[in-house]
């Protein structure tokens, strides 16, 4: 297997169903010493998850669903 010029490789089909890696999938890689793990990342660890988590409590101005899709629309 070979890695491309921008750091892919692909992983073979009986690897992604026997990890359960679909489409949109989230992995990782974890290194240990000369060796690279691949793991599925659950739910509670996601990378969106703990962007969420980042940014929960951080808004500084209350705005209602309607004033948002105004403003988004250009609305006034």
């Amino acid at each position: 297997m070979r890695v491309t010029s921008k750091g892919q490789v692909t992983i073979p089909r009986n690897v992604r169903q026997q990890l359960g890696i679909f489409p949109q999938s989230e992995v990782e890689f974890v290194v240990e010493g000369n060796t690279v793990i691949l793991r599925t990342v659950t739910g509670e660890t996601s990378r969106g998850k703990k962007l969420v988590e980042t940014l929960r409590g951080r808004a500084t101005v209350r705005m209602t669903t309607d004033e948002i899709m105004a403003l988004t629309r250009g609305e006034r």
